[in-house]
């Protein structure tokens, strides 16, 4: 009765509830966990001022349909819906009820379907690039709000022990995956005049270094997007802030 009586009073909101919640196997994120990820982004802005900070959702499965995805914050009492950017980004709005609550964001999307990162662009940059203080910050910022979905052998071999430590993107070579936005070719570091490609064994999920990675890449979300994946020297601080990365893709012309 309750159900209908809500259906009949906000018949859309409903709607997102139902389709939400009916999903038996979410893969859903700590409401709690990414507002301290924010907390975290507020606190070091100062590593990218220009930037705004946005959550990003990415495929896991070449049949996840990323186009219709339905987002909520489900709490005890609380219930909101969550708008996605046609780019498969969003915000997430400060809730003190659903904080207190514990709720979690929930995607109308199965576990292992779909995986999430943060967005942190400064904008105006030259085209294929992005600017390195952001992708230290999107790590940290990642690692605080509990993002990183792998799981298994592989995760244990990316990453160790320290999967939601935002510390671990302070090592020199931490193994976080960042997903470019086209199957790459190479990745290059440009400071001034100094200049460094990336190794092969920085791309690709490490495939190089991990001939087992093909029995072991369902238990990677970059599993459908390993052509994007790359690693950054993140805690090498003689590569500045300001220092920027650039993606030669794969589709690019010779």
């Amino acid at each position: 009765m309750d159900a209908m009586a809500q259906a009949t009073s906000a018949p859309a909101l409903a709607s997102v509830t139902i389709s939400a919640k009916a999903n038996r196997d979410p893969v859903e994120k700590s409401y709690r966990k990414m507002v301290r990820g924010m907390d975290l982004f507020e606190k070091e802005h100062s590593t990218a001022p220009d930037a705004l900070l946005r959550f990003k959702l990415l495929p896991r499965k070449r049949e996840t349909d990323m186009n219709s995805i339905v987002l909520e914050v489900i709490g005890t009492a609380v219930d909101f819906a969550v708008p996605i950017g046609p780019d498969h980004t969003f915000t997430l709005p400060r809730n003190s009820q659903a904080f207190d609550e514990n709720a979690q964001v929930v995607p109308n999307r199965k576990a292992q379907s779909m995986t999430w990162r943060t967005e942190i662009r400064t904008p105006g940059l030259p085209p294929n690039t992005r600017r390195l203080g952001d992708l230290r910050l999107e790590c940290r910022v990642g690692m605080e709000a509990g993002l990183v979905s792998s799981s298994g052998t592989l995760a244990s071999w990316l990453v160790g022990a320290v999967l939601d430590t935002p510390a671990y993107c302070d090592k020199p070579a931490p193994l976080y995956l960042f997903f470019a936005d086209k199957p790459l070719f190479s990745v290059t570091l440009l400071d001034g005049q100094r200049k460094e490609v990336l190794a092969i064994d920085k791309l690709y999920a490490a495939a190089s270094d991990n001939p087992k990675l093909t029995t072991e890449l369902p238990d990677c979300d970059c599993e459908v997007l390993v052509d994007r994946t790359y690693f950054l020297p993140l805690g090498d601080r003689s590569w500045p802030d300001n220092t920027l990365v650039a993606f030669d893709y794969m589709d690019d012309a010779p």
